[in-house]
């Protein structure tokens, strides 16, 4: 399973009676009662609304470009098909959009409500089809017109993009409250069945809901040491555990106590296209673009490919923080020069430098806006030691009495980070990336911690919008190392994209 997918155990607490018959092994499918309806309602809705977005967009741009006219298409190779309208146009190219979308499986529910898989899949069937409406139009000679088809591709994106964001935001809503999720049943031993679900249960955006573990042990009536998932049985006895529990979905947490043809056997007695059967590996922290599947000898062997950056992803990455960085510097210099000005109505310098652990490990001086008072860092030790966090490496003060009237109001708007821009366009951050630490703390660093110093650091992170000043030390390492090891161009844009929402509509969590 995927890192980033969630089980929700919510203790079910489902157990069969004593006088129930033994628990079988029949490999025959287990028929549903509408659990998984779920999907296809869910699908039904996003068509609905992705017809309704794209007849905006196609129609709308051509209102736009072409007026109330009866605009016609110009095909030079036959002047008998000159009189095709572009409302006609429009059509076709509206039923061909919804087709692709369909086509590429951008609805499914493998990818829909968590991660970036079905925007990437909106975006390339929009791609595919405009490119092929070029060729097409190329190799026929029908002159169309470029400004339409201009307009209507990032249009036609970036509102499909937000009317599913919109619809994730609905069903996030619905998962937190255990509706429009997979019910899943676990396989394999006590151990990896807990490690799985503790893992997937940081997550519940993903819509998984733990209904039930079948173990080697098989005793029924009882539930998973330190979890409230239900044991139903033994792995012999997964068709009648899924059918006591209403599941569409078995996960195998572990093949070592499981007979050599089980898996197979389970996967024969799901109900095609209804039940669902997927392999929980031990391996967390891992993403898709590092996990692939190769058959070899008629195994499916996993390889997981070592973590690192490619000259060319180190110069996208590059490039992106500096046209970036760039285009912001330019749109926020009146905020710049307002934010200075306020600063400076306490007394101190309006620009606070202070030097932090960069990549490798190399000192660099990051600028802030100042928000705290004259000789606040002479007074960090002794707060520290006063809320005994003193010998962890994330420096957080609670309620921090150094911190200005105008500092903890840019605080909370992370207006003073705005002078780390200068920073990433001097080459010593990126925009994304682990937070510096300063020395001291980087001194305790773990070895599993000094893997943060391989990537430039950036002024927000994936810990930051995860969490912000909330969460744990071992927390925020976790996602830091997650983020390191599986770098990706598409990721950064999303933590940025979350960054802006968190910094419009801080939580209580930000300081």
């Amino acid at each position: 399973m995927t890192t980033g997918t969630h089980v929700e155990s919510q203790g079910i607490g489902i157990a069969l009676p004593e006088s129930s018959p033994a628990l079988g092994t029949s490999t025959a499918p287990v028929r549903l009662a509408g659990a998984s309806r779920w999907r296809e309602r869910y699908g039904a809705r996003l068509w609905i609304s992705d017809l309704l977005v794209l007849v905006v967009v196609v129609f709308g741009t051509e209102l736009a470009w072409f007026g109330l006219g009866n605009a016609q298409i110009s095909i030079r190779s036959d002047a008998r098909l000159s009189d095709i309208s572009y409302t006609m146009f429009s059509v076709v190219l509206l039923l061909a959009w919804m087709a692709m979308l369909s086509l590429i499986d951008s609805r499914d529910y493998r990818v829909i409500g968590t991660g970036m898989t079905e925007y990437t899949r909106v975006a390339d069937a929009s791609l595919r089809l405009f490119g092929f409406i070029a060729i097409v139009a190329f190799l026929t000679r029908v002159d169309l017109a470029r400004g339409y088809l201009l307009l209507s591709l990032p249009a036609g994106i970036l509102l499909l993009a937000l009317e599913r964001w919109c619809w994730r935001q609905w069903l996030i809503r619905r998962r937190k409250d255990g509706e429009y999720s997979a019910r899943v049943l676990l396989v394999g031993s006590e151990v990896s069945v807990a490690q799985i679900a503790a893992e997937l249960t940081k997550s519940p955006s993903a819509g998984y809901f733990v209904v039930g573990a079948c173990v080697p042990s098989g005793r029924v009536a009882d539930t998973i040491e330190g979890t409230d998932i239900p044991i139903m049985g033994s792995v012999e006895a997964v068709d009648r555990a899924i059918a006591a529990t209403n599941a569409d979905t078995v996960a195998i947490t572990s093949t070592d106590d499981l007979p050599p043809t089980k898996v197979k056997q389970i996967s024969w007695g799901l109900e095609a296209g209804k039940q669902h059967l997927v392999l929980a590996p031990s391996i967390i922290d891992i993403a898709g673009p590092r996990i692939h599947t190769r058959p070899v000898a008629g195994l499916p062997l996993i390889h997981v490919e070592t973590p690192k950056f490619t000259a060319g992803q180190r110069f996208a990455k590059r490039a992106f923080d500096l046209v970036v960085t760039g285009l912001l510097v330019i749109a926020l210099s009146p905020l710049f020069l307002l934010v200075a000005v306020l600063v400076k109505t306490s007394p101190g310098p309006v620009f606070f430098a202070h030097e932090r652990i960069g990549l490798g490990g190399e000192p660099f001086r990051m600028l802030k806006f100042r928000s705290m008072r004259q000789g606040a860092e002479k007074e960090l030790k002794a707060l520290l030691e006063a809320q005994g966090t003193s010998e962890k490496p994330l420096f957080k003060v609670k309620d921090d009495p150094r911190i200005t009237p105008i500092g903890k109001f840019i605080r909370k708007y992370s207006l003073d980070e705005l002078p780390q821009l200068f920073n990433v366009l001097g080459g010593s951050m990126s925009l994304v990336g682990p937070r510096p630490q300063i020395a001291a703390e980087v001194a305790m660093y773990s070895d599993a911690a000094r893997r943060r110093l391989l990537a430039r650091p950036g002024i927000t992170g994936l810990w930051q919008v995860s969490g912000r000043s909330s969460l744990e030390w071992e927390d925020a390492v976790k996602l830091d190392l997650y983020y390191v090891e599986n770098w990706s161009l598409a990721g950064d844009v999303a933590i940025l994209a979350k960054t802006a929402g968190a910094v419009i509509a801080p939580g209580e969590s930000a300081n």
